[in-house]
């Protein structure tokens, strides 16, 4: 049972949006919507469906990986066009969220798909039995909800709701394709309203209000209370309701509270003052939050008018905030005066319902955890955090506050056992402890570690054994940036896995936001003011060495890239054999914001890589190559994910993406295995270079930029030195090595690093995080 082919009703932002995570993913999409007009002969028939791709196209952040990927979404409407969904292995619906219209649907869908085909209801919480009222023991069988998080390609988790007729084939086969070819994190939740994670946060956003109200609190403060101090989305709270939408935050609570009898009402300043007024968050310029050209505001509850934002931060939460989680919930407990109290009613009460409900929601506690962290974005799932805050104190505070012991605590207690978690194994709802079923697919370096498989570690990187013959080099400077430490610690890695005869290693990290983020620009604006040029030349040569030594190995080296993958961290992954990157990488050399040219081998690179791949055709103007080069350099181009790497260059295609993060580095070393037989090194390249042939046209491009005024003298000046060594210099054109302009890269490199503009830059960045334009 595979899916390759995908039919999607409704193309509103869910629908638009699963659409374009499957055609990112490589899938044939069918998108249906209501017809835009009732002549069946009018051109507009079909205009809401294309309408949700163009939206999905030019939604921020942006649904489709590529851009070209829209392409693979055909169009129509659900009155003329339903049968186009006959083929389709995969038909979701995201339509209306009522009982009726989705029964209608579905009574009309049974008539014409294929026998195999998985239907599924992106319903966010009306129980499937409802849904599958006067369906046939066939169509049950192969029906299951599918429940998505907004921006679908963002956020990780996928919730399948299977129904006791659920044919386990047809989970099996939805499970594998959302986790390998979408990329999800699935997790299986029982058929009860809201399902775990919207249930779970639902609760969680509503008590959030109600201790504000109670505790005198403003909403930055308690934003500056429930984000990352507890383990929490940085988003915290009211951010995060701003981000998904005023009203889908309202809708969903009215919904889950009708459904479960719950009390989740919203107080009334969020309708009258908020949602009635129009004010739904980002998507209408302001909600809780409001942008303004002098500022953030805030809204004030009590007075119903904005503010100017007052953030919660530093001093000692800034402080709590950079120890690991569990040492910031413990210390969290003992805030003192209107903020401690806050936080412990809020914290004491998130966890009783969460014991209460837990057993309801989810067949185990892991599924309850990997569904707040992967669709909320917690960094420690609830029960985590339980264990975390102490279940004797819980305990007490339970009874301090009047609250009944939930039976799982009670059950618990009876073991002995100080928390849901211990050793590997997880308390079941069974009442006894077993293992904790991993999450499919993923490879744990901190889970390696802890077992012992450290080869080296030098504080900065380290190097693990990942089974098999395979070795890991790790990162972990801060954003892991690349200082010495971190080059010696590669470079003494690379001996070690020849010395040892490992197959092959692997670079990479689970670090979620990057991979490197490059040079250390601390250590090189330090190096400057000292004055210590003949230290900064020896690590710009140092630095280029350690790239071309991973070139050279005499095994092949896979570069697992994930997240930001900028400047010296491009240049290492472009020199690997292969990049295994997962898909949402954000690939560029970055160095021209800064005033410089990638000087570690990322220049000599693209230079060879783009002329190469027009060597097969005859009287090819090989400019184009320098051209395509100088304008990725010099513009700084970051791709937005792997895809568009991969389209401007920054990765080849042969070069391989994983869509699920939890199984990167598996395909990784999968990658080295499959390269080791037979493994030799890549040959040295020769090129001819143009030398003034080309400097000429790229110096008109850069002269005319500034008579426009879209370049400074200094940009001109970086970018004259882009393109002498793209172009070999300015004598006639010759042969060169890869070495020659890499001996080029690095005297500009300097040479620009020594001009007061670009350390006015580098300085710039470094205080603020922004380039400047000088």
């Amino acid at each position: 049972m595979r899916v390759t082919t995908v039919g999607v009703i409704g193309a509103g932002a869910m629908g638009s949006g699963i659409a374009a995570l499957a055609a990112s993913a490589g899938c044939r999409v069918t998108l249906l919507d209501i017809p835009g007009d009732a002549d069946p002969a009018a051109p507009g028939r079909s205009a809401p469906a294309q309408r949700g791709v163009e939206k999905a196209a030019k939604a921020k952040p942006a649904a489709f990986m590529d851009a070209a990927a829209a392409r693979r979404v055909r169009t129509g409407n659900t009155e003329d066009h339903l049968h186009l969904l006959a083929d389709c292995d995969w038909i979701v619906e995201a339509i209306i969220e009522q009982p009726a219209p989705k029964q209608a649907l579905f009574a009309r869908l049974e008539a014409l798909v294929k026998p195999s085909a998985i239907i599924a209801s992106n319903t966010s919480g009306i129980p499937m039995a409802v849904l599958l009222e006067g369906r046939s023991a066939a169509f049950r069988r192969r029906f299951l909800g599918t429940h998505f998080f907004n921006p679908v390609r963002h956020m990780h988790l996928l919730e399948l709701i299977p129904t006791a007729e659920t044919d386990p084939a047809v989970l099996a086969a939805m499970r594998a394709f959302a986790e390998r070819t979408l990329g999800k994190g699935t997790v299986v939740a029982k058929d009860v309203p809201g399902f775990i994670a919207n249930r779970l946060g639902v609760y969680g956003m509503v008590a959030t209000m109600r201790g504000m109200e109670r505790h005198g609190l403003t909403i930055d403060e308690v934003d500056g209370l429930t984000g990352a101090l507890i383990g929490r989305a940085r988003t915290a709270s009211f951010r995060t309701s701003d981000l998904s939408g005023l009203d889908v935050m309202a809708h969903v609570t009215a919904g889950i509270g009708a459904a479960t009898g719950e009390d989740f009402a919203l107080p009334a300043w969020v309708h009258e003052a908020l949602v009635g007024a129009g004010k739904l968050g980002d998507k209408t310029g302001g909600g809780f939050y409001t942008k303004t050209p002098q500022g953030t505001l805030t809204f004030d509850w009590r007075t119903r008018t904005y503010a100017p934002q007052q953030r919660l931060e530093g001093g000692e939460l800034g402080a709590l905030i950079k120890l690991p989680v569990a040492q910031r919930l413990a210390a969290a407990r003992q805030l003192p005066g209107a903020h401690g109290d806050f936080l412990r009613a809020h914290l004491v009460e998130v966890a009783h319902y969460t014991l209460q409900r837990a057993p309801e929601l989810a067949h185990d506690i892991p599924a309850i955890d990997r569904a707040m962290e992967w669709g909320y974005g917690f960094e420690a799932g609830p029960f985590r955090v339980i264990d975390a805050l102490g279940v004797e104190w819980l305990r007490s505070e339970f009874a301090a506050r009047g609250l009944a012991e939930p039976s799982l605590l009670a059950q618990l207690a009876g073991t002995g056992a100080r928390g849901f978690y211990r050793d590997g194994e997880v308390f079941g709802f069974d009442g006894a402890f077993h293992p904790v079923e991993p999450v499919p697919g993923r490879v744990s370096l901190a889970g390696l570690a802890a077992a012992g498989q450290v080869l080296a570690d030098n504080g900065v990187s380290r190097l693990l054994d990942l089974g098999d013959g395979v070795a890991c080099f790790e990162f972990r400077s801060k954003m892991n940036s690349l200082g010495q430490g971190v080059l010696e610690g590669l470079a003494a890695a690379l001996e070690t896995v020849d010395r040892l005869g490992y197959h092959g290693l692997v670079i990479g990290n689970e670090d979620p936001r990057a991979f490197s983020v490059g040079a250390d620009l601390s250590a090189v604006a330090f190096g400057v003011s000292a004055g210590m040029w003949d230290e900064l030349a020896e690590s710009c040569k140092r630095f280029q060495d350690t790239v071309q030594a991973v070139r050279r190995a005499s095994f092949p080296v896979v570069s697992a890239t994930a997240g930001l993958v900028l400047g010296g961290g491009c240049e290492f992954s472009m020199h690997a054999d292969a990049v295994q990157a997962h898909a949402e990488t954000y690939m560029g050399l970055v160095e021209a914001g800064v005033g410089l040219l990638p000087g570690g081998g990322g220049t000599t690179e693209l230079l060879f890589r783009f002329t190469t791949a027009l060597a097969p055709y005859d009287d090819v103007d090989t400019f184009a190559a320098v051209a395509r080069a100088f304008k990725l350099i010099a513009f700084a181009t970051t791709s937005t994910s792997a895809a568009e790497a991969r389209v401007l260059g920054l990765l080849r295609e042969t070069d391989a993406i994983s869509m699920n993060r939890d199984r990167h580095l598996a395909d990784a070393k999968a990658r080295v295995l499959a390269l080791a037989p037979g493994y030799l090194p890549p040959p040295p390249r020769t090129i001819r270079a143009l030398g003034r042939e080309g400097l000429g046209n790229l110096h008109y491009a850069l002269w005319a930029a500034q008579e426009a005024g879209q370049a400074s003298a200094h940009d001109v000046r970086v970018g004259r030195a882009i393109a002498a060594v793209l172009c070999g210099g300015d004598g006639a054109p010759r042969m060169v090595t890869e070495q020659d302009i890499l001996d080029l890269e690095r005297e500009h490199f300097l040479s620009l690093l020594g001009t007061a503009e670009t350390q006015a830059r580098i300085a710039h960045t470094l205080k603020t995080g922004k380039p400047l334009r000088n």
